[in-house]
Parts: structure tokens; C-alpha cells; sequence
């Protein structure tokens, strides 16, 4: 594994921070069943450049501290950040890129929060939770995350900052 540069940790640790304060400040709609997670629209980012998978691990990790449903959501929720992060990177096309999130966070969270809220009813409480969570990722990632990629190809701002250039 290869040492990051101090640039790269720097962007990491603002990633971290940015990722944690935007969604704790919209704490109200980041949590629980139904869920808008503005914040995961910096999960497009590893598609320019995979070291960010960090900084938004980091910093899912960090808001999901505080998280109002379950300690399983420090875990859980965490690991559906970075599993959505690392594939986004691999995607192929930038019109793919916000799927590997819309997934990750589908399965995993929409299970821990039918573990939480409906555990006699697992299946349906998977769906449904599912459902929900699904609606929420896809609404941030379209609103959000595609502007974002289009803004960040236009302005070349993290091939500035770290050196990196992504092919269109």
C-alpha cells in the first residue's frame, strides 16, 4: 500500500470534516427510515480521485456517531459510505458513477434499519426500508451528485489539487 502525500491526506481530512458538519447539520432529514443524506453527494468524488474513499469513510464514520438510530449505524452505515466510495471509483462512465452508493446504502443500510426498527418483520421491513432509503440516494445523487461530477470535469479543480485527471 502505497504512503499518501500531504496533499491527499490534507483533502481527506477536509473531506472528513465537510462530509460530518453538513450532515449533522441536517441531522432532522440525515437519519432514520426515511433519509436525505446531502452529504452523500461527495460520494461521487472517488470517481476523480479514489483516495477521497477515505475522507468520506472518515467522515461518515464521524456523523454516524451521533446517529439516532442505532450503534449498528456507526458500522454499517460506515462500511455502505465505503463500499459505495470504492466502487464509484471503478465505474466506468460518469453517468454510472452515483449507483454504486444508490446500492450500497440500499442494501446495507435499508437491512440495518429493518434489523432496528422492524425485526419481526425482516423481509418486509427491508423492502420497505430499502424503499426509502433508495428514493433518498437517488434524489441526492440526481439533484446533487451529477451536477457535482459535471462541475468538477468543467473546472479541473482536483486535477489542480492533486494532479489527477479523469478521462470524460
Amino acid at each position: 500500500m502505497r504512503k499518501l502525500s500531504v496533499r491527499e491526506l490534507a483533502l481527506c481530512g477536509v473531506l472528513a470534516a465537510l462530509y460530518a458538519v453538513v450532515t449533522l447539520a441536517t441531522a432532522s432529514f440525515a437519519y432514520g427510515p426515511i433519509q436525505f443524506r446531502i452529504a452523500d453527494a461527495l460520494c461521487v468524488l472517488p470517481f476523480f480521485a479514489p483516495v477521497t474513499s477515505l475522507g468520506l469513510f472518515v467522515g461518515c464514520l464521524v456523523a454516524n456517531l451521533f446517529s439516532t438510530v442505532s450503534a449498528l449505524d456507526i458500522v454499517i452505515g460506515s462500511a455502505a459510505t465505503l463500499v459505495g466510495c470504492l466502487l464509484a471509483a471503478k465505474m466506468p462512465s460518469r453517468w454510472l458513477v452515483p449507483l454504486p452508493t444508490i446500492l450500497a446504502n440500499t442494501v446495507m443500510v435499508g437491512a440495518m434499519l429493518a434489523a432496528v426498527y422492524t425485526p419481526d418483520a425482516f423481509w418486509s421491513g427491508f423492502v420497505t426500508m430499502g424503499a426509502q432509503v433508495a428514493v433518498g440516494e437517488i434524489a441526492v445523487l440526481a439533484v446533487l451528485g451529477l451536477p457535482l461530477i459535471a462541475y468538477l470535469q468543467r473546472s479541473r479543480l482536483l486535477e489542480r489539487l492533486l494532479g489527477v485527471r479523469r478521462p470524460a
